[in-house]
């Protein structure tokens, strides 16, 4: 099919930075080789932590589930090679507070054998069957935000799905994986594509990429000749115009509404590299236990992209591409706008680990000077913020205030830092913010649930006194009216009804035997005295329902009764 013009806009703000990227795209990806020992934390993703369904001691294999969901917003975790379970427990995960986590240490044996896969025909499953397969496989959203991507295929019954976006877009400096396996897979990232396509049932889809980019461009331009409704569109190269709502609005001018979400406008954005999971999943029948990996930095002397398996510690990978950790000042996880740095250099890969940024002689950050209120950063926001303010409310604590400036509409680029004059850390501010915010609606949200069972137990209490009360004064009453002889009191009223009620139910079920008219059975070969104690027994019975009315009448227990 001929090439399409597709018309772009433009989103607000936004940077051109020196890109850093030609450095690791002379050579051509492989895998990484395989290390003697795999740590994989449970909490990779957005959402809940898996839950260990393997114990130490056991043998597993390349492929095998070793953690299952624990919820809804929540993906399992699988083993990425063969090997034995050696321990489960706390070790650094890449988290920029540097702290430890529950991790499943596996222990390879370097045969790197897989479990069975099933692959199946993705056009013979509806798109609930696909999105379980999806979820299985314990895909995550490949971009850097870790959003389980199955969420993402279900918009809900009530929204349908006109465009799919892939963000093929990769702005951030140094980093190019996405641009490597653009090069070197397209035709797995349209086999994704068609898959996740079907699973939206979406009529168009729009391929965004950096026109910094040519090669991956013409790579899946020629993958797409032969698609209906699918466009590569080339977009300029400006930070942040890899983020969701930014590529969102530069390929279809739309806008994602504050505090809400892409399906609202009719779109969902993956991956290119989430599409290519998305494809060895189904395609294959192979779950998600490794990505490309950026290994670059200037304290790398070999950088380069690999195929690296989750788990792997990320030191050897630095080693691996002639790094030396020990003369690296500072390990980044992710770019060096939106990225983290690292506390410990063993961290392990995991699913949102995209580039492993090592620098050597590392500038110190500079201190934080007062604000000039020039309005650099403001100018620079790609969604309309003003920093400056959220700023001021953030240190000065007003967290009520702070939301009137769309806080939450921050995605937290650092664009507005990176400008600053000031050397001001604001997104550290916003990050502060936002925290204390949800932890605030967090403990309200005890609160309120420890309140309502406080008044809930209190109405009860209440309740049981009054009908406590009321039992009370209904036993006086009938004892005064007893002791007095009174005629038609309320404990008489009661005792009527009661009688009424009893002779009711024995009326009831009198006439239902009658109905059936039951009738004694096998009785045509018995002996005269078995007659004969039958016919005692029935009328024994028929003197016991005798006293029994007699006693409901005279408001008195029978004395003795026949058995």
């Amino acid at each position: 099919m001929p090439m399409r013009n597709i018309k772009t806009w433009h989103f607000n703000g936004g940077l051109h930075l020196e890109e850093f990227k030609e450095i690791s795209t002379q050579e051509p990806v492989e895998p990484a080789p395989i290390p003697r020992r795999l740590i994989l934390p449970l909490h990779q993703h957005i959402g809940e932590q898996a839950e260990p369904i393997v114990e130490i001691g056991d043998k597993v294999l390349k492929g095998q589930q070793i953690a299952r969901a624990t919820g809804y917003v929540s993906l399992p975790v699988h083993a990425s090679s063969s090997g034995t379970v050696v321990d489960i427990n706390d070790y650094h995960v890449p988290h920029p507070s540097g702290l430890k986590a529950p991790c499943i240490v596996i222990d390879t044996d370097s045969e790197d054998q897989w479990i069975k896969r099933e692959p199946v025909n993705y056009q013979a499953f509806n798109p609930s069957q696909l999105r379980n397969i999806i979820r299985e496989a314990g895909i995550a959203g490949l971009g850097g935000a870790g959003f389980p991507s199955f969420i993402k295929m279900n918009p809900g019954i009530n929204q349908s799905i006109d465009t799919l976006i892939l963000n093929g877009a990769e702005c951030e400096p140094y980093i190019t994986c996405d641009d490597m396996l653009m090069r070197e897979r397209p035709h797995d990232i349209i086999a994704g594509l068609k898959i996740i396509r079907h699973a939206l049932n979406a009529s168009r889809v729009l391929i965004g990429i950096e026109d910094n980019k040519p090669e991956a461009i013409k790579a899946l331009r020629e993958a797409t000749s032969d698609e209906e409704n699918v466009d590569v569109v080339a977009i300029p190269s400006l930070y942040p115009a890899g983020g969701e709502k930014q590529i969102i609005k530069v390929l279809t001018g739309k806008e994602v509404p504050s505090n809400g979400l892409p399906p609202d406008i009719g779109v969902v954005c993956h991956n290119v590299a989430t599409a290519v999971a998305v494809y060895r999943a189904v395609d294959i029948g192979e779950p998600l236990i490794s990505r490309y990996v950026t290994v670059t930095g200037s304290g790398i002397t070999r950088p380069r992209n690999l195929d690296v398996r989750f788990g792997t510690p990320m030191d050897e990978l630095i080693v691996y591409c002639g790094g030396h950790v020990d003369n690296i000042d500072q390990i980044v996880m992710g770019g060096p706008m939106m990225g983290f740095t690292l506390m410990t250099p063993d961290a392990p890969i995991i699913k949102t680990t995209n580039c492993i940024l090592a620098n050597k002689d590392a500038l110190p950050e500079q201190p934080a000077m007062p604000c000039i209120r020039c309005g650099d950063c403001a100018a620079a926001c790609p969604v309309n913020l003003l920093p400056q303010q959220i700023y001021w409310h953030a240190r000065a604590r007003e967290f009520d205030r702070i939301q009137d400036y769309n806080l939450f509409d921050c995605i937290e680029c650092g664009c507005c830092a990176y400008v600053c004059p000031s050397h001001i850390p604001l997104v550290q501010y916003y990050r502060f913010a936002k925290t204390t915010i949800w932890q605030q609606e967090r403990d309200k949200k005890k609160s309120d649930i420890a309140r309502q069972r406080h008044e809930f137990r209190l109405e009860r209490l209440e309740r049981d006194k009054q009908e406590r009360a009321e039992r009370h004064r209904r036993k006086r009453e009938a004892l005064a009216n007893k002791a007095s002889g009174k005629a038609g009191s309320s404990g008489d009223i009661g005792n009527d009804e009661k009688k009424k009620a009893i002779m009711a139910a024995l009326e009831r079920v009198s006439a239902k035997k009658t109905e059936k008219k039951t009738w004694p059975k096998n009785i045509d070969s018995l002996t005269p005295e078995q007659l004969k104690l039958i016919k005692e027994v029935d009328e024994r019975r028929a003197r016991a329902k005798q006293k029994r009315i007699e006693a409901i009448n005279s408001d008195s227990a029978p004395e003795t009764v026949e058995k």
